[in-house]
């Protein structure tokens, strides 16, 4: 059985068993960042990031547009 495969929203990274890769769950007004578990990376409007340099990334951006 082939398990699902993970891509880094930053860098394009692929891997079925993602080893410190974290998840963030956002919307408008709330941003969470979770450390790498299943249940979470499967959660709908899951954003996966290979390490926390990308995640940081993305944190800036989101943190930038709700500043503007």
């Amino acid at each position: 059985m082939i398990g699902t495969i993970y891509k880094c929203e930053i860098c394009g990274e692929e891997s079925q068993n993602p080893v410190r890769w974290l998840v963030i769950h956002c919307n408008s007004e709330q941003l969470t960042i979770h450390k790498w578990t299943k249940e979470a990376a499967d959660e709908y409007g899951a954003r996966h990031y290979c390490g926390e340099a990308h995640a940081q990334v993305y944190v800036s951006r989101w943190l930038e547009a709700a500043c503007s």
